[in-house]
């Protein structure tokens, strides 16, 4: 991939397989020091099937972003609104294409899309284990707020840090 300065658009169902796709290569590249293959397949098939994003594609309280460079897919992130804020629920970039602000932009388009919708609080959750993402958290401003296992199911969890800062 050239040097070409990256960019940042809505989701379209254009992308919808592309988006699925990166998420394989991200999470195969992230997760599996952290939690169980079957655990990383099970999301996978939960949260990235093209056709539950297709779905949320039409609904006004989400919003999806990709990020491009020099035309390919580099990244990819969803955001929630809910009653306590917007959640950042997904920001994941290509490893390879990491470290390039192509994550800052897309977080910036989070934060333009949740300020336009009057919402004040940002918040995600990470991984405890992910050091890397909660170090790029922390540099753009959020905190740990808590710490907890959320129950997925079928012997499953989540041992995450909520993370937030406000807009």
């Amino acid at each position: 991939m050239n040097d070409a300065p990256p960019s940042v658009q809505r989701l379209t169902a254009t992308d919808v397989d592309a988006v699925s796709a990166l998420a394989r290569v991200v999470w195969q590249a992230t997760y599996p020091p952290l939690i169980s293959q079957a655990q990383i397949d099970a999301m996978l098939a939960d949260r990235y099937a093209p056709e539950r994003i297709r779905e949320q594609l039409g609904d006004s309280l989400q919003a999806w972003w990709v990020a491009r460079q020099a035309r390919a897919l580099a990244g990819f992130a969803h955001a929630i609104l809910d009653e306590s804020g917007c959640k950042l629920d997904k920001l994941y970039v290509h490893p390879a294409l990491q470290r390039r602000g192509i994550g800052s932009l897309l977080l910036r388009a989070v934060e333009d899309w949740a300020r336009r919708q009057q919402v004040r609080r940002l918040w995600l959750q990470v991984n405890r284990g992910n050091t890397q993402a909660i170090a790029a958290y922390e540099k753009y401003g959020f905190r740990i707020v808590e710490s907890r296992v959320f129950e997925l199911g079928d012997g499953f969890v989540m041992d995450d840090h909520v993370m937030d800062r406000m807009l």
